[in-house]
């Protein structure tokens, strides 16, 4: 069985780590490149760093900055945010980074996932989706979730995998930091696609972070809170969930 994945999301506005709630009231918590060194030593399996405001100017700064990344981390790491073109995915690749994941650019032009998987393969590509619940059905929300689409989780994941995406990162809106747990019925759900599930959102405890891999089936958990406020360091993570029985790297 392969190993559970522990992953620390590190969001960037203006070249700092920045975080909220619901996506909403962000604050400064890092510099990114040394908070990233700093989760990679400590025994973080992925880092994932999104750029939430994606100017042109702000995708030209973020291009830097994973250079940088890139010269001092040495576990692989996806980066995303404005990402809207081949090129775009490509100067990032091209910079250092190991995957890209894109999100909003995916629901407005759904082809960009097969153009970035034809050209650099599926296991570039991760495709984020953000969805919050409306009237009991997972509505998928674009432009750091500020926009409503006519999308469903379900379905669009489906269209992802088969448009050749290699992961899926689901983000639950309504469970973005409050540190309540995950949906984890849904992430159930998401495992039967036949691609890796990463779980994003709610984690507030080791216990929501287990449930999640095991009830939810996902093949790997993205917090940030915990790890940016040191509220549960990556070690101690790992090392209770391997005495949970959870196949993780130590």
């Amino acid at each position: 069985m392969l190993a559970k994945r522990i992953i620390p999301c590190l969001d960037i506005r203006e070249g700092q780590t920045v975080k909220g709630i619901n996506f909403v009231g962000l604050k400064q918590v890092g510099d990114p490149v040394e908070l990233g060194a700093k989760y990679a030593a400590e025994g973080a399996d992925e880092l994932v760093y999104l750029d939430i405001s994606a100017s042109e100017e702000g995708r030209r700064t973020f291009t830097d900055l994973v250079s940088r990344i890139a010269a001092r981390i040495d576990i692989p790491f996806t980066v995303g945010g404005g990402i809207s073109s081949v090129e775009d995915a490509g100067r990032l690749l091209d910079a250092g980074a190991d995957k890209v994941t894109v999100n909003s650019a995916a629901v407005r032009n759904p082809d960009l996932i097969d153009a970035i998987a034809a050209k650099y393969g599926s296991q570039f590509v991760v495709a984020a989706i953000d969805a919050r619940m409306i009237e009991d059905r997972w509505v998928v929300m674009t432009h750091g979730g500020k926009r409503p689409t006519d999308r469903e989780l379900f379905s669009w994941a489906e269209e992802l995998v088969a448009r050749g995406a290699g992961e899926i990162l689901f983000t639950s809106m309504d469970h973005d930091g409050t540190k309540n747990g995950y949906p984890c019925d849904s992430f159930a759900r998401l495992a039967e696609l036949p691609i890796p599930i990463i779980a994003s959102g709610g984690a507030g405890t080791v216990d929501h972070i287990a449930d999640v891999l095991t009830l939810g089936r996902a093949d790997a958990a993205l917090a940030a809170s915990i790890f940016h406020y040191n509220e549960i360091p990556i070690p101690r993570l790992k090392r209770e969930l391997n005495a949970k029985g959870i196949n993780v790297r130590l």
